[in-house]
């Protein structure tokens, strides 16, 4: 990504103050875009809203209404495609009662307590749906100076796709086939 100049996106250290997280949560989608600068711009647009955090590769929104995280990631070749899914909470307990209740529900869950990534401390859980697509429930600790790098995280072979998944490139061996999760 380039230095943005377009007048309608913040500057790294004059970004708005994000908007609270609703009590309720808030949806995430997380996308793959092609080039940064040109996606943050019309994001801008169609929400009016600008972007509450910006950093090279990446860019979120804390959309008011609807209540959306939108979260850019730059993947040339990927752009169009959706990156992963979550849902943001207010706090900590309740990233625990999702592990707690997705547990009960049988769903495997990989939690994240306390892991860097997307420039931002989290706590987080993650969950795999029927066709792959992966889900996050997080909240933001803190922000961070660095995108960060969180555990692998093994799911089955018919899982792991070329290119991109969920922050990270996906990689596969005979003896375990992993993708990098983070956001």
């Amino acid at each position: 990504m380039t230095a943005t100049t377009d007048p309608t996106t913040p500057a790294l250290d004059t970004a708005p103050a994000p908007t609270p997280t609703p009590e309720g949560g808030r949806l995430q989608l997380a996308l793959n875009v092609d080039d940064l600068d040109e996606a943050v711009a019309f994001y801008t647009r169609l929400f009016a809203t600008l972007p509450a955090k910006v950093r090279p590769g990446y860019a979120n929104f804390a959309v008011a209404s609807p209540p959306l995280k939108l979260v850019l990631l730059e993947n040339p070749g990927k752009g169009g495609t959706i990156n992963h899914l979550g849902v943001e909470v207010t706090a900590s307990d309740k990233v625990h009662a999702e592990i707690a209740r997705l547990t009960d529900e049988g769903l495997f869950t990989d939690e994240e307590i306390g892991t860097t990534c997307c420039f931002a401390t989290q706590d987080k859980v993650w969950v795999t749906g029927p066709d792959g697509e992966r889900w996050e429930v997080y909240t933001v600790l803190a922000d961070s100076p660095t995108f960060g790098a969180s555990p692998q995280t093994v799911v089955a072979a018919d899982q792991v796709t070329d290119g991109v998944v969920c922050c990270g490139t996906a990689s596969a061996s005979a003896d375990a086939p992993t993708v990098d999760s983070c956001c």
